[in-house]
């Protein structure tokens, strides 16, 4: 199996679009996230309390996140993979643009598209998993956050010179994820402002650019 160098720029990327998807998609389509899948069990139970739209679409991403990834982990390809991912974000917004925005994102062309987002950012996970272990998490934070803040903490309190070498090694590659990833969510919030659904027009063409930076 191909490992991808797990160059600044390409995870720069990787984080960037996985950021900036999973704005996006909160934004437009009601609480859909197409990135943190299992956030949606949070806007789903708040979809049911509070009779809000976009429940179908919540209920649904999981289950085409894990259909994706296994799907991923049979192909094994690479570049079909990366390639599948440019088309799927695509697809999705040829939708946002030419029919967006939507009343309820859990019915109609409103539920393709976020499905297809939500594919998408499946296989970018799944990428990464097989073909870029050594690179810091480009779509789930949580994990990476934490480990920065025990690193920063065991660098205050003092440890051994090993541990904080591995301390500082681990830091320079995970609050650069931590930081493009934010600024991902942050440009995608000022674009959707700004252009409404044409700002789906930039994740395939991010995601075409991480095609092309995994292949040198």
């Amino acid at each position: 199996m191909r490992q991808i160098t797990a160059s600044p720029r390409l995870t720069g990327l990787l984080g960037f679009n996985a950021g900036y998807v999973d704005t996006a998609g909160f934004l437009a389509l009601h609480g859909l996230f197409t990135a943190h899948v299992t956030g949606n069990f949070v806007t789903l139970a708040a979809s049911l309390v509070y009779g809000t739209s976009g429940a179908l679409a919540k209920l649904s991403a999981l289950p085409v996140f894990c259909a994706l990834v296994l799907l991923a982990r049979l192909s094994r390809s690479v570049d079909l993979l990366l390639g599948t991912k440019i088309v799927l974000l695509a697809a999705a917004a040829l939708i946002m643009i030419a029919y967006g925005p939507f009343p309820d994102s859990g019915t109609g062309l409103a539920f393709s598209a976020g499905m297809l987002m939500v594919a998408a950012m499946a296989i970018q996970n799944a990428v990464h998993r097989m073909h870029l272990a050594n690179a810091p998490p480009s779509t789930l934070m949580t994990g990476t956050t934490t480990q920065v803040m025990l690193d920063l903490a065991d660098l205050l309190r003092g440890v051994d010179a090993p541990e904080r070498a591995a301390a500082q090694q681990r830091l320079r590659k995970l609050v650069p994820a931590v930081v493009i990833f934010a600024f991902g969510c942050a440009m995608a919030a000022l674009a959707y402002i700004g252009i409404g659904m044409w700002c789906f027009a930039l994740p395939p063409i991010v995601a075409a650019a991480i095609a092309v930076e995994s292949g040198r």
